[in-house]
């Protein structure tokens, strides 16, 4: 029987701002947002599959008929900018190395990892728009600040969107709201280096890059898993224990019951290659460390994209 998902939804954080929630947050299920003006709406973030960015845009559309000129990338991964190519009508903008990073990726291939997913017609779009520290961009008179954090940490290119007089923060994967944390291809040290950032900008309201809308704690939360990932990393060191082994033989007490646990390999596969000198996101072995996550999960990862 093929597992069934609620539907995505749209949530109004804040007078003409809105979330959309793509349940249950897990591989490829990624939030989006976006923000209504009078003659604009600067969206942020696509989604992982023609199917799925179709339904988006539809929503967007039940909300507004107003043209969408901005999309705004978080980072380079595929749930979050496979769909670029979607908005015809939209500058595409991000941080320089999101570009780099997009431009890099394929679209689907790694169903040894995921198994069959049906991506539909899209092709690679990366921004056309780059910045390095932080770019404003204005909806009507509502201000959105883009900030890159001056750190690796999920990704090299995190970016979030600060919407200051609105209180409203999407911080795209930087929080994973009732998920793991995912921090392969950038830093643990540089993600927990990222949270009391995120605190600074005093947010009401939080767009996790995937769960809920949800409150401030759930920057603690990610912060205490870091933490975690970074001690255990220290242990298996010390013991000599490979990613893999370390992870087995963890206890993972109050992070057992977020959703793709596998992710603890990866992590610790980052945290471990900090420890012997890998620099803040440099590249890994990402292919090595994914093997691993699936002799974690003991076969190919759930993704119902």
């Amino acid at each position: 029987m093929v597992e069934q998902l609620p539907p995505p939804h749209t949530v109004e954080v804040a007078e003409d701002v809105f979330a959309y929630i793509q349940p249950d947050g897990s591989w490829w299920l990624n939030n989006t947002g976006f923000i209504v003006g009078d003659d604009n709406v600067v969206a942020i973030d696509a989604t992982s599959t023609e199917r799925r960015t179709r339904a988006l845009l539809d929503a967007i559309r039940d909300v507004t008929t107003t043209p969408v000129r901005t999309l705004v990338n978080t980072h380079h991964h595929g749930d979050h900018t496979n769909g670029n190519c979607l908005f015809s009508d939209s500058t595409v903008i991000g941080h320089r190395l999101c570009r780099d990073g997009v431009l890099a990726q394929v679209i689907g291939g790694n169903e040894a990892v995921f198994g069959d997913v049906e991506w539909g017609e899209l092709t690679i779009r990366p921004p056309e728009v780059v910045f390095d520290d932080h770019l404003t961009l204005y909806v009507g008179d509502v201000r959105v600040e883009l900030h890159h954090l001056g750190t690796a940490a999920h990704t090299t290119n995190d970016v979030v969107a600060w919407l200051p007089d609105k209180r409203v923060l999407f911080t795209g994967d930087l929080v994973f709201n009732g998920g793991t944390p995912f921090m392969l291809m950038g830093s643990v040290a540089g993600f927990l280096d990222a949270m009391p950032r995120l605190r600074e900008f005093g947010a009401a309201t939080l767009v996790p890059g995937h769960g809920p809308v949800c409150e401030p704690a759930a920057i603690d939360d990610g912060e205490h898993y870091a933490q975690f990932v970074l001690e255990l990393a220290v242990e298996a060191s010390d013991a000599g224990l490979a990613p893999l082994d370390a992870a087995r033989q963890a206890d993972l007490g109050e992070f057992s019951d977020l959703h793709d646990r596998e992710r603890i390999v990866g992590n610790l596969h980052r945290a471990m290659a900090e420890l012997d000198g890998l620099e803040r996101g440099a590249a890994i072995d990402v292919p090595a460390a994914f093997g691993d996550m699936l002799a974690f999960h003991g076969g190919k990862l759930r993704c119902l994209a």
